[in-house]
């Protein structure tokens, strides 16, 4: 326990005898079957994969770790990103645990609070971009031309290359790969690497099959399900706020190669499966999270046979990177009262 993604998946990573191991105790997050959703979408088994249980709260931190290790094994002293959120808070955090610099470009106005506050309490230099993400995007591929600095986006193989270990965890933890694999696509890293776990499990003989990839866009953001880019896109989901994704035709192979689909869902449908999870599961994520389960929800809502399937969604980060958004949709009354149990006895329907 707590040996972390280098080491415990060593032999399925890039490494060599110079890569310095580092870790944060990133991985093996906990896959945490459904109580209650299971049976509204009628799967034979449900499963959320908590990736917000990782040291920074996202499941950036597995390929951040390795992609941190190789620019360590460079001899880089700066790495640099692009980021919606949890991006720059993953590199300002491995950055700080390392002892390098970290530069990190955020566009203006679309990043949440809590994720900001992660990259800037760590220590990084934030430089906001008044622009979107793709326009922040363009301008770090362009500075390490300039700048002795380490991009450690996803467009960096090795953040696949950790990323990809949250497949291997779910086949180890079910014993095999489930039928299903709902996840939210932004950037589009992330259904690559779990598709890739999930291919180099089955080729080496350690699963018996491979999931269909059914990644979830935000209506406002869907370039991939529309066929072109979006040049403004919205969504209150905002780490999946993403106009062109980097590895958008590798993410179109996971889909065709899986026999899954990419969909759009629109952010009613993330922000109701967002309260759903929370009110009925117990499970507090960011809104972007929330976009595999919505995308579940309206499979089974077109008539999607799931009764003797396995499904797993990856629920990609926690609502404690946006908390605001959870006080804006709660219905919930907060009520006040005097410090004495008679009132308080009162509030709750019951009197001295």
């Amino acid at each position: 326990m707590g040996e972390g993604v280098l080491r415990h998946y060593a032999e399925h990573l890039p490494l060599t005898p110079q890569t310095p191991m580092i870790t944060m105790g990133e991985g093996e997050t906990p896959l945490v079957r459904s109580s209650h959703l299971e049976k509204e979408v009628g799967c034979g088994a449900l499963y959320f994969k908590l990736e917000g249980c990782n040291p920074t709260g996202s499941f950036k931190d597995r390929g951040m770790v390795v992609a941190v290790a190789k620019a360590m094994e460079e001899g880089k002293t700066t790495i640099l990103c692009a980021s919606t959120g949890n991006t720059s808070a993953s590199a300002a955090a491995y950055g700080a645990y390392c002892g390098l610099n970290t530069v990190v470009l955020v566009p203006k106005g679309s990043v949440a609070q809590g994720k900001l506050s992660q990259a800037v309490a760590y220590g990084a230099r934030v430089v906001i971009v008044d622009g979107n993400f793709d326009q922040a995007l363009t301008l770090v591929r362009q500075l390490p031309e300039y700048l002795p600095m380490s991009l450690v986006n996803s467009v960096n193989p090795y953040r696949l290359q950790g990323q990809k270990t949250a497949a291997f965890e779910v086949m180890d933890s079910l014993g095999d790969a489930p039928d299903y694999l709902c996840i939210p696509v932004g950037n589009a890293g992330n259904i690559t690497a779990y598709w890739m776990g999930f291919q180099e499990y089955a080729d080496s003989g350690k699963a018996t099959k491979r999931p269909k990839m059914m990644g979830f866009q935000a209506a406002g953001a869907a370039p991939i399900v529309l066929g072109h880019a979006v040049e403004s896109p919205e969504t209150v989901a905002s780490a999946i706020r993403i106009g062109n994704p980097a590895s958008w035709q590798l993410a179109e192979r996971a889909r065709d190669e899986s026999g899954g689909a990419i969909d759009s869902v629109s952010d009613e449908q993330i922000l109701e499966a967002y309260g759903l999870m929370a009110s009925r599961e117990g499970i507090f994520c960011e809104p972007a999270s929330a976009a595999s389960m919505a995308g579940l929800m309206k499979l089974a809502s077109q008539g999607a046979d799931l009764k003797d399937k396995t499904v797993v969604c990856v629920i990609t980060g926690t609502g404690l990177k946006d908390p605001d958004l959870a006080m804006q949709q709660t219905t919930t009354v907060l009520q006040e009262t005097a410090p004495d149990l008679e009132s308080v006895l009162s509030i709750l329907g019951r009197s001295v």
